[in-house]
């Protein structure tokens, strides 16, 4: 469904730096399924109800029910396998794989993407308190793990006896020959953008013809949802907190990607790779006429607080302005094609918006 059929609302803000055309508020599952409507007809303003160090916090209420759709179809194929080269070489996989062992966040997404996480038999694991990514359900944390992210354990995978392993680069157990005597193997290296691993992994499980109906989906929703909330009158800053650094995240992040297919431009200081910054260059390099900030685990929020509260920070327009939202760093710092979609329900709830409490 494009997003542009599922706006509910326009509000209209003057702010010091123009007027802000229309904002459009989209339920939490806009990209996904089954919406309620979520306005407030006594308000003109969007609106947030908790916030970190006076950053508005943006999804707290993300509905993940309908995060995963049904399953697609696999492509024609002459018989049970087909062969996909990839970056280790070629392997005869599944022509439809029914149990397969994802090595990587972004597969794990790709699956959930293609309707496939159900037949997810196995998964590597996250640190912190969920296992995995909350933007992907409630249902993916009943997933085996196979170890955490980046050290496998080719004796858990085996004990799945999976008929697909999907991951990114050989890991240092064993590598790619001990995986493959488990069960054909595609990694998909490192690519060019978070779109072509998306098509890599959906190759794999032999999707690829969902996966091109999926990302032009997404793609017209984002443009759909840039004409909705005149993303194109916006300057959207994007900084990343880590227990030390301030980094600017530069055109080639997950996340300024998406803001640039939504239309959404970006200060002139971050229209370049990323870099780090320090509160000497606050005024100049992290100014936008809203600001997002996320935060790299708890050490990242502990700095990132202690910087928002900062006088520079403070000192800053948007800080002024009440336009600084926090995002969920598990999203806007990953890769995959479900994630897209929850940063575009996130812009379609912020981009316009103001904190208020």
């Amino acid at each position: 469904m494009p997003v542009s059929a599922l706006v509910r609302t326009r509000f209209h803000r003057a702010r010091s730096r123009g007027t802000i055309a229309a904002v459009a508020l989209l339920c939490a599952a806009a990209v996904t399924a089954g919406c309620a409507d979520t306005h407030d007809d006594a308000s003109t303003i969007v609106r947030t109800t908790t916030n970190i160090a006076g950053a508005g916090v943006v999804g707290a209420d993300r509905d993940t029910t309908t995060a995963c759709p049904l399953p697609s179809a696999p492509d024609p194929a002459s018989g049970s396998t087909r062969a996909v080269t990839h970056t280790a070489g070629v392997s005869q996989v599944p022509a439809d794989p029914q149990r397969i062992v994802v090595l990587t966040s972004s597969a794990l997404d790709a699956a959930c993407a293609l309707g496939l996480w159900e037949r997810v038999a196995g998964a590597v694991t996250l640190d912190g308190e969920r296992p995995q990514p909350m933007y992907l359900g409630y249902g993916v944390l009943d997933v085996p793990s196979v170890g955490p992210v980046g050290r496998p354990d080719p004796a858990r995978i085996a004990e799945l006896k999976p008929d697909l392993i999907l991951g990114d680069i050989a890991p240092a157990a064993g590598g790619y020959s001990a995986l493959s005597e488990i069960a054909p193997t595609v990694l998909i290296g490192d690519g060019d953008s978070w779109q072509s691993d998306f098509a890599a992994y959906a190759a794999g499980m032999g999707r690829n013809g969902a996966a091109e109906t999926a990302l032009r989906s997404y793609l017209t929703d984002a443009r759909d949802l840039g004409k909705a909330i005149n993303a194109a009158q916006s300057q959207a800053s994007i900084l990343r907190f880590t227990a030390d650094t301030v980094q600017v995240q530069g055109s080639e992040t997950f996340a300024a990607q998406i803001l640039s297919d939504v239309g959404v431009q970006r200060p002139q200081a971050q229209r370049g790779p990323s870099f780090d910054i320090t509160a000497e260059d606050f005024a100049t390099e992290a100014e936008g006429d809203i600001i997002y900030v996320m935060f790299a685990g708890p050490d990242g929020e502990a700095h990132g607080k202690q910087v928002l509260r900062s006088e520079e920070f403070e000192e800053l327009g948007a800080a002024g302005d009440r336009r600084v939202f926090a995002v969920d760093d598990k999203i806007w710092h990953t890769t995959g094609l479900t994630a897209a979609r929850a940063v575009l329900t996130d812009l379609a709830d912020s981009l316009n918006g103001y904190v208020t409490d």
